[in-house]
């Protein structure tokens, strides 16, 4: 959900409509809602394509991208989620 706030924002702040995005992207309106709500996630070439639209680093998307991976991933294991992140965490640096 972190991307998809990140679009909203973007889109806002540009006065960009969410029907002129998905044309970019060669999807339909409604499966672009569902990426922006966090329903769906984007393909990393989508988030790519958004990040050159808007003229940002894509770096900082594809972060967000990511970080919404991680978060589904460790959805629903609260007992182990801080310290399964501890750990991964260790093991990249």
């Amino acid at each position: 959900m972190l991307l998809g706030q990140k679009i909203k924002e973007l889109r806002d702040t540009h006065g960009v409509l969410q029907r002129q995005l998905a044309s970019l992207l060669e999807i339909d309106t409604p499966m672009f809602s569902k990426i922006e709500r966090g329903d769906r996630r984007a393909k990393r070439s989508q988030v790519v394509q958004i990040a050159n639209y808007f003229k940002i680093d894509e770096k900082e998307l594809l972060t967000l991208w990511v970080a919404d991976k991680v978060l589904d991933a460790i959805e629903g294991e609260d007992e182990f989620k801080q310290a399964a992140i501890k750990i991964a965490q260790s093991s990249i640096e």
